[in-house]
């Protein structure tokens, strides 16, 4: 399989704190890959320096093939982001929203954006003020404005953060009708979700990578019958559990 993402001793410092500590990585084209840890591992600032928005302190890295530090530019149209904070606006319609996040992009193509309502099926919503819809609704749509500029990568930080479990459970099987068309990295502290959505699975722990693999390889690598026990074990291992 080709390779999505590659790191390469990605480090980043904050005056005499290390967020991220020589992290090497490699995700492959349309994987659906998990990044895990506690409150302050790196993973948010991992994100960041992938999506140009933090400066590589150290180390290299490259989105298919392209240099984070030297090609951002023709990486920024081949990625999107959809942030734990559900960005849209509350006073515009779904439609709207969507419009509105392809004109920033300078796509006019109506098709494309039907495409997108069609794909996370909110064809019954599309009409509504966002101010209206559930959490859910809400966070759909932005995956939706992340989507509508079709990026290659597309990272989602904590997309089920604070829904209820259907509203979980929903949001799970859109993530799921996106794999194999675009690869997507994952951040959340659901480690069932992580267990139910992802290919593969990193640990991090204070900026470093602690663990890689399935579920079942990190739960083997552990010796534990679930990641939660798993996943617990590897970080006290490290001596950085909270």
């Amino acid at each position: 399989m080709k390779t999505a993402i590659r790191t390469t001793g990605l480090t980043k410092t904050f005056g005499p704190k290390t967020a991220v500590d020589h992290l090497d990585l490699e995700i492959c084209e349309g994987e659906i890959f998990g990044l895990l840890g506690v409150n302050g591992a790196g993973k948010t600032t991992t994100i960041r320096m992938l999506t140009g928005l933090s400066a590589i302190t150290e180390g290299e890295a490259s989105i298919l093939g392209l240099d984070v530090s030297k090609d951002l530019k023709k990486i920024k149209p081949l990625i999107n982001v959809s942030t734990q904070e559900t960005a849209v606006a509350e006073n515009l319609t779904v439609r709207e929203n969507l419009s509105f996040m392809a004109r920033i992009y300078g796509i006019t193509d109506k098709e494309a954006m039907d495409r997108v309502i069609s794909s996370l099926e909110l064809e019954e919503v599309a009409s509504q003020k966002a101010k209206t819809l559930s959490g859910g609704w809400q966070r759909r749509l932005s995956i939706a404005m992340a989507l509508i500029t079709d990026p290659k990568i597309i990272f989602l930080d904590e997309p089920t953060l604070g829904l209820d479990v259907l509203a979980r459970r929903e949001l799970w099987s859109v993530v799921r009708s996106l794999k194999g068309k675009v690869t997507i990295i994952l951040t959340t502290h659901y480690l069932e979700e992580v267990e139910a959505l992802c290919d593969r699975i990193a640990v991090m722990a204070k900026g470093k990578l602690r663990a890689l693999g399935t579920a079942a390889e990190l739960k083997a690598q552990a010796g534990k019958d679930t990641l939660e026990d798993a996943f617990v074990a590897i970080v006290e291992k490290e001596g950085t559990a909270s």
